[in-house]
């Protein structure tokens, strides 16, 4: 990736990011960027969002077992 679209890549990111706190999504850098990534390979967004909200639901759950995997931010 050439250095100008890496910093249009970036400035696109930071305006995301900032547009997700704004909304209070709870999202991270990275897992926005991850979100991103993934509609840009043509993922469902609604579909996502379903998942999204359904790992948050999830969540408590597996962070009260004492064997569960590291839980989602």
């Amino acid at each position: 990736m050439d250095p100008e679209t890496a910093q249009t890549a970036r400035e696109s990111l930071d305006l995301a990011f900032h547009m997700s706190n704004i909304l209070d999504t709870g999202l991270d850098r990275h897992t926005l960027s991850v979100l991103i990534a993934l509609c840009d390979l043509g993922v469902n967004p609604e579909a996502l969002a379903a998942v999204v909200k359904e790992l948050r639901k999830e969540k408590p759950s597996l962070s009260s077992s004492p064997s569960a995997a590291p839980s989602l931010p």
